[in-house]
């Protein structure tokens, strides 16, 4: 017998504007689809609809750019504006050039533009809008999860996946930004290999593995797939949240 693992997108999910119940929408578009969860589902929903539920819009035409956005704008080549919400979203500019500004973000992702998003915005967010990243992905994980047990009775794992460049490959993959429910991170030290050597550095991003999985049906551009079901996998590690799988600075040997 083979296992399996199920992803299924719930499909022609509605615009998310600022103030929208979240939880509701998607409670809604399970039901339109005749889908129940069980415990050991996982629910992944993108970063933008939980930022554009959570109001985290800026309107780049109300941005006074600082002397220092300024200044390093004329460096990237960017909107100063933008750099400015850049630099307020940011604990630190860890490297930049032309076209390129990366930072330690202020949830201490290490990212390009601090995650603030121009595509797939509504006009009606502002003149020049521009989206952040939740002000606590984890949070809004474990929010969504509570809501959707009230409902359903069974309280499925919840992921805010976000599109995220990697250092030394190409490409953006979907990673966990916020996670409630399931372990982010497992270790597998010292357990067995196949010939019984013990594991010695091996943990695994359970998280951003899950949401990796879900970007192949999310799509990135018009697809307005923003909600997937993963079903079939099962674990037994304790509960961890998606902050856990950001590497301590101290560790860090690239920045």
């Amino acid at each position: 017998m083979l296992d399996t693992v199920t992803l299924s997108a719930l499909r022609d999910f509605p615009l998310v504007r600022p103030g929208d119940d979240l939880a509701a929408l998607v409670i809604a578009a399970l039901e339109r689809h005749g889908r129940a969860l069980a415990r050991s589902d996982v629910l992944v929903l993108a970063q933008k609809i939980v930022s554009k539920a959570e109001g985290r819009y800026v309107d780049l035409a109300t941005v006074e750019p600082s002397p220092r956005a300024i200044g390093l704008a004329a460096e990237v080549e960017k909107d100063p504006r933008l750099v400015e919400i850049i630099l307020r979203e940011s604990r630190r500019v860890v490297r930049h050039r032309r076209d390129v500004l990366i930072v330690e973000h202020r949830l201490g992702f290490v990212m390009a533009n601090a995650g603030i998003d121009r595509s797939n915005l509504d006009a009606q967010a502002g003149a020049e809008p521009v989206l952040l990243l939740p002000a606590d992905p984890d949070r809004s994980a474990a929010a969504l999860r509570e809501r959707i047990r009230g409902r359903f009775g069974a309280a499925p794992a919840v992921i805010v996946s976000d599109s995220f460049g990697r250092a030394w490959r190409n490409g953006t993959v979907g990673i966990a930004l916020g996670a409630a429910g399931l372990p982010s991170v497992m270790d597998w030290r010292g357990r067995p290999d196949l010939f019984g050597r013990a594991l010695r550095a091996t943990e695994t991003g359970f998280a951003d593995e899950i949401a990796a999985a879900a970007s192949l049906l999310m799509g990135q551009a018009d697809e307005a797939r923003p909600v997937v079901v993963v079903s079939g996998l099962a674990w037994s590690a304790p509960e961890l949240p998606a902050a856990r799988l950001i590497r301590a600075a101290e560790e860090d040997l690239f920045r």
